[in-house]
């Protein structure tokens, strides 16, 4: 027999280790609840993957067999685990965080010491980071060499026949959390991405940033993937597989929708492929900049971003999504945090860990890689990226319907007034809406401040 460690892999479809495990032998799946790893998210986060983690043993139990769990380090866990059942070896999956990279060290180091023979697999991205290059200067440029490897089709869920007959009555953690959790599990994932499919995909790239329809329950505007996503699941490869199907059967029509989502998924690959080869992507600046960046250290200003109260109604209409859902959608994601690092001028790292705090979808590879891109100290194809929270507003909630549905003291405001809220005079902020904050930062000068600041880190100054 083999044990097989799940981790963020929460799945028996396309889950290559797994696959890998059942082909060799008889298969006894383990989960291994340990604090040093789920300590470095939120709540939320937790229990999310707690919930994925009882869904998993549930179809494991419709296998025939069950999910091992157990609490405490890895590294003393499964050496034991592989003595009670005598197995010939242990199988997981790579992953490229910090705390997961360093556990996996630690596991490998105590099965080597007591001879038990340990096989890792990628499996949560398309294209091995190691098959390209070691650096990008952008997207671009790591895109190219990305869609050039052939994509793995996604692997079988192992049959009843290659599970172990096991069974554990060791429960899951309850986790408790201030918020209604999306529906946890593959079968959720599934009905997720057929819905997406159905009804969205193909007017994707026309409707993604349409705020109006975040607000809407039953748009699919976009996916809403990303949680399963980061928990694992449902693998990235079936993802990949039918959406590259539905492309397959698109009309002209639809056809750039289509690679529009699937080059987001290319995203997703190149903040893996920078995590593997930086893995200190979470704390250290990508970029190397000539002098230090003059982050300001102003935890009013923080505090006011984290809740929602700094009088720029897109800004804070992102973070009381985030509070409420624990999921921001893209666009005022991006805002948000140009807001934080631009116009306040605040270290990207603290940004990063509110969101690692708050998000149900956090997953490091792509969260520090989007923190740095928007931050300007990650990859890109400009050196100084600012977005204007009102002409974004403008833009992409022109009728001001996302802003006012987490904003309700704007509600009643003229849509024109609500996007120009930061550059109405007090008098007319008071008369319009007197139970909502005045902007905690002047819009042009916090502009001009962070290109002087961003200039003289460049040199140019």
């Amino acid at each position: 027999m083999r044990l097989f460690w799940h981790q963020q892999d929460l799945r028996v479809r396309d889950n290559r280790g797994l696959s890998a495990a059942a082909r060799a032998d008889t298969v006894v799946p383990v989960y291994v609840v340990d604090d040093d790893v789920l300590s470095t998210v939120g709540s939320r986060k937790r229990a999310f993957l707690t919930a994925t983690v009882r869904e998993l043993r549930r179809e494991y139990r419709r296998l025939g067999s069950d999910l091992v769990v157990r609490e405490g380090p890895a590294a003393e866990v499964l050496p034991g685990l592989a003595e009670t059942f005598d197995v010939t070896g242990v199988d997981w999956n790579e992953y490229y965080d910090p705390a997961r990279l360093h556990r996996q060290d630690r596991v490998q180091s105590a099965c080597a010491q007591g001879g038990i023979e340990t096989r890792s697999w990628t499996d949560s991205v398309l294209v091995d980071p190691a098959a390209l290059d070691e650096s990008y200067s952008n997207h671009g440029a790591f895109r190219d060499d990305w869609q050039a490897v052939p994509k793995r089709e996604p692997y079988p869920a192992p049959g009843s026949k290659s599970l172990a007959d096991v069974f554990d009555e060791t429960p899951v953690p309850v986790v408790e959390t201030d918020i209604p959790l999306p529906a946890a599990g593959y079968e959720a994932a599934r009905e997720r991405l057929d819905e997406f499919l159905a009804d969205g995909i193909d007017t994707y790239r026309e409707t993604r940033d349409d705020l109006s329809l975040a607000v809407d329950p039953t748009a699919n505007a976009v996916s809403r993937l990303s949680p399963y996503l980061a928990a694992g699941a449902i693998g990235i490869r079936e993802v990949w597989a039918e959406t590259t199907a539905a492309l397959d059967e698109a009309d002209d029509d639809a056809r750039p929708n289509l690679e529009k989502y699937r080059d987001e998924l290319s995203w997703r690959e190149g903040y893996y492929h920078l995590l593997f080869y930086n893995p200190d992507l979470l704390s250290t600046n990508y970029r190397t900049f000539p002098n230090p960046i003059a982050w300001r250290d102003d935890d009013e200003a923080f505090e006011a971003w984290k809740a929602g109260r700094t009088g720029y109604p897109l800004v804070d209409a992102g973070m009381r999504q985030l509070e409420r859902e624990g999921y921001v959608h893209n666009r005022p994601r991006q805002v948000v945090a140009s807001f934080l690092t631009k116009h306040l001028l605040i270290d990207w790292r603290r940004g990063e860990r509110h969101f690692a705090d708050r998000l149900v979808d956090y997953d490091a590879a792509n969260d520090a890689g989007n923190w740095q891109w928007v931050a300007s100290t990650g990859t890109d194809t400009v050196d100084v990226r600012i977005f204007d929270p009102v002409s974004q507003l403008e833009r992409y909630d022109p009728a001001a319907e996302f802003v006012t549905e987490y904003v309700p003291e704007l509600r009643g405001v003229p849509a024109e007034k609500v996007a120009a809220w930061p550059t109405l005079s007090p008098g007319e902020r008071d008369a319009l809406a007197p139970g909502y904050c005045h902007p905690i930062v002047d819009r042009d000068e916090a502009y001009e401040r962070a290109e002087r600041v961003f200039e003289r880190a460049l040199g140019e100054r």
